[in-house]
């Protein structure tokens, strides 16, 4: 597989791209910028939304706009102007935390973590927040929350959390928005680099995203082996999603964040937009926030 690159940028902290379907755009986000890319792969034209405060993750609503997961708190952002409209937030009083990574789940409901913006260990959540705007946290004490994906059959919910260097398989209950029987799915490598973003394929394998690790890499949950490895030019590689008309480009987010004068020179291409084109397995479709009932 060849990566090449889809929107040649520096990204300080590029992460959480989100394929839209409808208007058949990859977006992404650059956290510490506090931007929202939208790049229009059929116009070949990136907007870009800067909203002047760090983003840790952004979802597509069912009526066309994002939610997302900002440091004045929770709110949907519209597409085109920015305008923000702030709806929650479940750590107004933790100002040393930050958002970092979200997507929703089958029913519609956003899932976000928190970690502090130091990297403290234990000191972040995993959250959900439902049409009714109510916060439930699920997961306690993570340190750097990342990667989330649902099994093809929705029956698991997968979960990293940086710093143990695993995938946790839970069991996922969508009517009652409850996890459970946690076990370990994937144990990466400390040569593998850090897990941080994940997606899921149609055939319930997972894609992993490697910070400090120059690759996406392909593993079966079931078994725990890794599959396949894509290699990237710049080591820290931040997350990956299936894109494109037929769900079959597969994109990567990678950073500029913590490289040397020295590195960044060996690595021209750092934070920029990748794309691994007709990768040869299929994505599944993202799931959207449920926001009918708000409007």
């Amino acid at each position: 597989m060849i990566a090449e690159i889809a929107v040649k940028i520096q990204c300080e902290l590029g992460e959480g791209p989100v394929w839209s379907r409808q208007h058949q755009t990859i977006c992404w986000v650059d956290i510490l910028k506090g931007e929202i890319h939208q790049y229009d792969i059929l116009k070949m034209h990136l907007h870009t939304l800067s909203l002047h405060t760090m983003i840790g993750a952004i979802a597509i609503c069912k009526s066309g706009r994002f939610i997302a997961a900002m440091q004045e708190g929770i709110g949907f952002v519209n597409r085109l102007d920015g305008k923000v409209e702030i709806i929650a937030h479940p750590e107004l009083k933790l100002s040393k935390n930050r958002f970092n990574d979200g997507k929703c789940d089958p029913e519609g409901r956003f899932w976000i973590g928190t970690m502090a913006i130091n990297e403290s260990t234990a000191a972040g959540n995993l959250y959900t927040l439902d049409q009714n705007f109510h916060v439930e946290r699920k997961i306690a004490n993570t340190t750097i929350s990342n990667g989330l994906a649902w099994s093809p059959d929705e029956q698991k919910f997968y979960y990293i959390d940086t710093p143990t260097m695993k995938v946790i398989a839970y069991k996922y209950n969508k009517e009652q928005n409850e996890i459970s029987m946690p076990s370990v799915a994937v144990t990466i490598g400390k040569e593998d680099g850090y897990p941080d973003g994940m997606t899921i394929d149609s055939e319930g394998m997972l894609w992993i995203a490697h910070w400090n690790g120059w690759q996406v890499t392909r593993w079966n949950p079931e078994t725990g082996r890794k599959l396949l490895a894509v290699k990237l030019p710049v080591a820290n590689v931040s997350s990956v999603v299936f894109g494109g008309a037929d769900l079959q480009d597969l994109y990567i987010t990678t950073a500029r964040k913590g490289l040397s004068h020295q590195q960044l020179e060996d690595q021209p291409l750092a934070g920029s937009l990748f794309v691994v084109k007709n990768c040869g397995y299929r994505g599944l479709k993202a799931f959207e926030f449920n926001d009918e009932q708000s409007d």
